[in-house]
């Protein structure tokens, strides 16, 4: 496990309770570094959204814990937030949460000249995700292998 699997493992574990006793779940935790700084960035999420009274009361009781395990060796900003409307689904969790909604793709390479789809989520399972797409008058499925997949977010439509 390297040194960023480990910092995130171990604060999903700190922040599990926390969690709980503020009726949010645990969407995501990265660990990762911006220029010079590195950023723990924990990500919240319940029915109807978070707000900033839940991201400030996560964010003060993770930080204390923090202080009295201080595993972490790197000098480090802690952010709690929502992972916001556009949120990007890294997880099976946050897959099986998002089929029938709409979702935007990005591909590493272009497939049929193209490196960005966006259709409905219709499938997944471990190597592939299929998305209902509207072609000219037509609908068809279009099915991505994983790890031909650079982004898959929620798409937002305004």
């Amino acid at each position: 496990m390297s040194k960023r699997e480990n910092y995130e493992a171990r604060t999903e574990e700190l922040l599990k309770p926390i969690a709980e006793a503020n009726h949010v779940e645990i969407y995501d935790i990265e660990y990762v570094k911006e220029g010079s700084d590195w950023y723990l960035r924990c990500y919240i999420d319940k029915e109807g959204g978070v707000n900033i009274n839940d991201c400030e009361a996560v964010s003060r009781a993770l930080s204390d814990e923090l202080d009295r395990t201080d595993f972490i060796e790197d000098a480090y900003i802690l952010e709690v937030s929502s992972p916001g409307l556009g949120r990007q689904l890294k997880k099976d969790k946050h897959l099986q949460k998002s089929l029938g909604q709409e979702v935007d793709i990005k591909t590493y390479k272009p497939i049929d000249g193209s490196k960005d789809f966006t259709g409905v989520l219709k499938a997944f399972d471990e190597s592939t995700i299929t998305l209902e797409a509207v072609s000219g008058k037509e609908i068809e499925e279009i099915r991505f292998d994983r790890k031909e997949i650079a982004t898959i977010k929620l798409a937002l439509d305004f």
